[in-house]
């Protein structure tokens, strides 16, 4: 089993630009990606708003573990970048996942660099997310599966994965991390 040292790092983070300068933004954006990219265990990045011309940029980066995401962080090419956008790009909010442990915490408001509550043990993890997909996918099986039996077996897993999905993680496992909350939280 891994360490969680050695998972993947994904950061989120939130900052704020007046939408006048989107096209800075946008480059600025643009420049500390492709001096991510160059660093070992650079997994991705990108960004969201809210809606066109928010001033809430939505950032998110992933590195392979938490000593590749360390390489990056403390590098004088982050340094400069960062600096280069001081005045104009006001940074509201960091947080750091490894694995989907994110599910398991309820929405919060964060402060800059407020380390994230620890994730709960990875068996209690599976086990909420089994105690929901098993009722859903008994549900799909019962109520999808005879109309997709003529299928081909691919064709009838992309259609029921397609419409799982979005119950699972819009609906299902909210409504379950929230109920298990008090045991989900115990011992971490």
């Amino acid at each position: 089993m891994k360490r969680s040292s050695q998972l993947a790092v994904t950061v989120a983070i939130t900052r704020r630009v007046a939408p006048s300068r989107d096209a800075e933004m946008a480059a600025w954006v643009r420049a500390g990606v492709s001096l991510a990219e160059t660093f070992p265990g650079f997994l991705g990045a990108g960004w969201v708003r809210p809606q066109p011309r928010s001033p809430e940029w939505h950032m998110l980066y992933r590195f392979a573990d938490a000593g590749a995401l360390g390489s990056w962080e403390q590098s004088p090419q982050r340094q400069w970048w960062l600096s280069s956008a001081e005045g104009f790009v006001e940074h509201t909010r960091t947080e750091k996942r490894t694995g989907i442990e994110g599910w398991f915490d309820p929405p919060r408001e964060s402060q800059v660099d407020q380390p994230a509550p620890a994730a709960p043990a990875r068996w209690k993890q599976a086990t909420t997310i089994w105690l929901g997909f098993f009722p859903v996918s008994l549900l799909s099986a019962w109520l999808l599966a005879p109309h997709l039996a003529t299928l081909d077996v691919v064709l009838r897993t992309l259609i029921s994965t397609l419409v799982l999905t979005p119950i699972m993680t819009y609906l299902v496992l909210p409504w379950i991390t929230r109920i298990l909350q008090p045991w989900l939280r115990r011992g971490r």
